[in-house]
């Protein structure tokens, strides 16, 4: 039997995962949590050259801490990591946390993203909003959430296109469901620059993106980046979670992180550039025994198409805002 897509073809497909989202529509800015039930198992890895990220030393090998509460994406720069301050607060007020004597503190990390220089926003005054952000997307958390320009993918960017949230799910032959969810704001193209065809088409489920334009005749120009975005350090970034019911320890979702970054640089090209900072968190909310190398393997390979997914997902669902056209916009799509 053939995987398939969970139900609602989600992270939150995975047992134990929900999703909470909440906006700045004046910055146009914003937060999505990804919250675990249960405190999951956790690791991260990053890839890109400017990430910008709290309490990922805390989810590397040899560290104390083994599971998390929630993991944060954000907008905001490193204003937005303080929404993670908002979610800890959250968890607090419901009992959670990692019992310290008779304190408990919320185990909460977060990587952000570029977003200040999106046209037409409105600078904050005063307390920047992402702490209250925080608390908000917590406390919407659900199965169910938007796509495209919501979230910490309101004041994204893809290359020239408008970016945003987006998410998949998979569920395998042999049981396990793997997912993803991502705040696309990359640097390099989501698209060929010659057609507009999404690189990662091909590995799109049936009937689950629009109908692609055929790949041109003529040999690609692999130095063509007139889709990519403009040149600034820092001012990208795609960064995203990816998650299993399937039973894994620390090391096990720290390769479930590593193989799934290949999902990145199917989607988006050239990917983990001087301009981002790609980073991929993973999750496990399994219990019982670690699976075997073998059916990590496949995991893992599935998680990478799964966050390639997501980022189509992210694109087709994105709305034109402020003048950034979405794909569909520029392609010549119907909208």
């Amino acid at each position: 039997m053939a995987a398939t897509a969970g139900p609602r073809n989600l992270i939150t497909d995975v047992r134990g995962i929900l999703v909470g989202q909440a906006e700045d529509r004046d910055a146009i800015s914003g937060t999505t949590v990804v919250l675990a039930e249960s405190p999951a198992v956790a690791s991260v890895d990053v890839r890109g050259g400017a990430p910008g990220s709290r309490e990922t030393e805390l989810l590397g090998p040899g560290t104390l801490i083994d599971r998390v509460d929630a993991i944060v994406l954000s907008g905001g720069s490193a204003f937005g990591l303080d929404a993670a301050a908002g979610v800890m607060d959250w968890l607090l007020e419901a009992g959670r946390g990692f019992a310290v004597g008779a304190a408990m503190v919320p185990i909460v990390p977060a990587a952000i993203l570029f977003d200040l220089a999106f046209p037409g926003r409105a600078m904050w005054t005063g307390e920047p909003p992402y702490r209250g952000l925080g608390r908000q997307a917590v406390a919407a958390a659900g199965e169910n959430f938007v796509l495209g320009n919501a979230g910490a993918g309101l004041g994204a960017t893809a290359g020239r296109l408008k970016g945003g949230i987006g998410s998949a799910s998979l569920a395998l032959a042999g049981g396990a469901v793997v997912g993803a969810i991502v705040a696309v704001n990359s640097w390099g193209a989501v698209v060929r620059p010659d057609c507009g065809r999404l690189w990662a088409a091909d590995l799109a489920l049936a009937g689950e993106i629009d109908r692609q334009p055929a790949t041109p005749d003529a040999a690609l120009d692999p130095e063509d980046f007139s889709q990519c975005g403009s040149a600034a350090p820092g001012a990208n970034t795609t960064i995203a979670v990816v998650a299993t019911d399937a039973a894994l320890d620390k090391g096990g979702c720290r390769r479930l992180a590593i193989m799934a970054q290949d999902g990145l640089a199917r989607a988006i090209r050239p990917g983990h550039t001087p301009f981002d900072g790609d980073t991929v968190f993973a999750l496990a909310t399994g219990t019982g025994a670690a699976i075997e190398p073998a059916a990590l393997t496949r995991l893992g390979s599935a998680a990478a198409d799964c966050l390639a997914r997501a980022v189509m997902r992210a694109i087709l669902a994105a709305e034109p805002l402020a003048g950034v056209p979405n794909w569909r916009q520029a392609w010549g799509r119907p909208v």
